[in-house]
């Protein structure tokens, strides 16, 4: 191998790691900045979790009233008033996806309660869903999108802790949506709807396509686990998380929307972003190392000035 050859190898991984990093610390941004727009534009998804009347019997015995608990307006009760506040700590989040180093122990642990957040937001909604399994499986890559970054951070960005959670995240994204649409549980009438609005299908050709990409999706997941296939599931996990991110502003966006409708659905792609920018993440750290040029080439000899040349000592003839 040439000096050179030599001196950008190092290079190169580093670009690679770097960049690695660097689809870690967007997913955790953009899916922070998606969250953080919801809690601030409409509401954090957590009234099913407090309109309830365990949730009143417990606030009565602080001596909170009735009143005082649902409020006489809007975003006067001490429930809203709590759901509102909640928008600061996910931007707080999404500041500290980007300030948060190696040695910053304290950015670390509030990540860490970033995902706890998300965690609480992702039961919030799969209690909404009447309990269905797969709608708290499908966020696994949201909710455990900060973890992998403070877990890259602390062990490196190629260290198999981070790397098998980004596998369980990637692998619980995917058998939700697979689940979903291969009908275990009942396939969300959005699931129809998009794949009609986009490709123009019928239902029984829409029910057949995602029938297919429901197979797809639990094939991806074993096939993580096959190293000669890893890092063609991941880079099929990209394309297909983007898709399925992006999909929900061209279904709902419209030319004859305030706005294009861009506040009511481009947030629904920007918070999925942990759903192709994992598998981008796991596609980077499992690209095999430039082959080295073989010891015995001709380029790898390095030839002796002449007057060393004339300084090896010789054997003495028998």
């Amino acid at each position: 191998m040439s000096r050179n050859d030599s001196n950008s190898s190092p290079n190169r991984e580093l670009k690679h790691e770097n960049l690695a990093m660097l689809c870690l610390r967007l997913g955790a941004f953009l899916c922070f900045v998606g969250w953080t727009w919801v809690h601030f534009y409409w509401e954090g998804p957590y009234g099913i979790l407090l309109w309830q009347e365990s949730t009143y019997e417990l606030a009565e015995r602080f001596g909170i009233s009735w009143d005082e608990f649902v409020g006489t307006g809007v975003n006067d009760g001490l429930v809203q008033a709590w759901i509102s506040r909640v928008a600061w700590l996910y931007l707080a989040c999404t500041i500290l996806t980007l300030t948060v180093r190696k040695n910053s122990s304290m950015q670390m642990i509030a990540l860490v309660g970033g995902s706890g957040l998300l965690i609480v937001l992702s039961y919030a909604k799969y209690v909404g869903a009447q309990r269905q399994l797969p709608m708290f499986v499908e966020h696994g890559g949201q909710m455990l999108m900060p973890i992998i970054l403070v877990l890259a951070l602390r062990y490196g960005i190629r260290h198999r802790v981070p790397t098998g959670v980004a596998m369980l995240a990637v692998i619980a994204t995917f058998v939700g949506h697979g689940s979903y649409a291969l009908g275990f549980w009942p396939t969300p009438a959005n699931f129809f709807g998009m794949t009609t609005v986009i490709l123009g299908f019928e239902y029984e050709a829409a029910k057949t396509f995602l029938w297919v990409a429901g197979v797809l999706d639990f094939l991806i997941c074993v096939g993580l686990f096959v190293p000669a296939l890893r890092r063609p599931c991941a880079l099929y996990a990209v394309v297909w998380g983007l898709l399925t991110a992006i999909a929900r502003p061209v279904a709902g966006m419209s030319w004859s929307l305030i706005y294009f409708g861009a506040d009511q659905f481009l947030h629904e792609a920007v918070l999925r972003a942990p759903h192709f920018l994992i598998p981008i993440y796991l596609y980077v750290i499992w690209r095999r190392p430039p082959d080295e040029v073989s010891e015995t080439s001709d380029d790898s000899i390095e030839l002796l000035p002449l007057p060393q040349l004339y300084e090896i000592p010789l054997a003495p003839f028998d």
